[in-house]
Parts: C-alpha cells; structure tokens; sequence
C-alpha cells in the first residue's frame, strides 16, 4: 500500500437512503444513534464502490476495520419516510489506520443534515493490529487515482 498516497478532498461516495420507521422516535425524528448505522452503510458501500465486499476482507483476510474513535454534529433532524444521501470520503489512510468523512444530505434540498467522522484500526478477527491487505488496498488505490484523473 502506498502509504504517501494523496487522498483526493473532492472524492464522496454516495449512497441513497430513506428514513424507516423503526428508525425514528415517537416524534418521528430520526433517533440520534442511527447516524452511526448510516456512516457504516456508507463505509462499505465505499468498498462495493472500490471493487471488494467488506464482507469478504473479513472471512478471507481475517481484516476487520475496528471503529476506535466517532464523532458526530447535528444540524437538523432528519424524519419518517426523508429521502437522504450519505457521502463518505476516505479522509487519511496508513498502514493500520483509516479515518472516513460522513455528510448526512437531505437528497432533493441537499442541505447538510449532519457530518461526522469515523477512525478505525486495522485488526485481525482476535483483535490484534494488522496491515491492510494488500488485493483491497490496490483496489482503493486504483479507484483514488482513477478519480484524480477526471
């Protein structure tokens, strides 16, 4: 893994959602914890997007990206049935550590509903530190460099 690699500021993945019920109190504003639930949808959405299943790493690599620090602002409730989009971007990546960028948008205004961070060590399925794999990390590489060619 290229660990000098310049990670572009402009590159999000989005992935569209819209707001269940169950994800909601008895006012029908989105309960404060499912933001965590929606940057993990657009965590792994990021490695479908990059060319591997999250999923996969973890059987076939014994590679788990263990969460270790989040954070989270709020600016306007999200509520039953919105129509949102998580963007996540890969905001700085080390041999054993990956930090991620989350914006919550409502989709037709795309007003910032929420934004926040994620910081995540790589380990093995013990929880022991382990570099990234390689065949992953040559897929985001690509995926990275293809973007700061447009």
């Amino acid at each position: 893994m290229q660990r000098d690699l310049k990670l572009p500021n402009d590159l999000w993945f989005e992935t569209p959602l819209r707001v269940r019920y169950a994800e909601t109190d008895k006012m029908g504003v989105v309960y404060y914890g499912n933001y965590f639930t929606w940057f993990e949808i657009g965590r792994t959405d990021v490695c479908r997007q990059c060319g591997f299943s999250y999923r996969d790493m973890e059987i076939e690599d014994d590679a788990f990206l263990m969460v270790v620090e989040t954070q989270c602002r709020y600016r306007r409730p999200a509520r039953y049935e919105d129509d949102l989009v998580v963007r996540t971007r890969l905001e700085a990546w080390s041999k054993r550590t990956m930090r991620f960028s989350y914006e919550i948008l409502d989709e037709s205004t795309r007003e910032l509903l929420a934004e926040g961070t994620t910081v995540h060590v790589v380990t093995t399925s013990l929880g022991r530190p382990r570099s990234f794999p390689s065949r992953q990390a040559e897929l985001i590489t690509a995926r990275l460099m293809a973007a700061e060619e447009r």
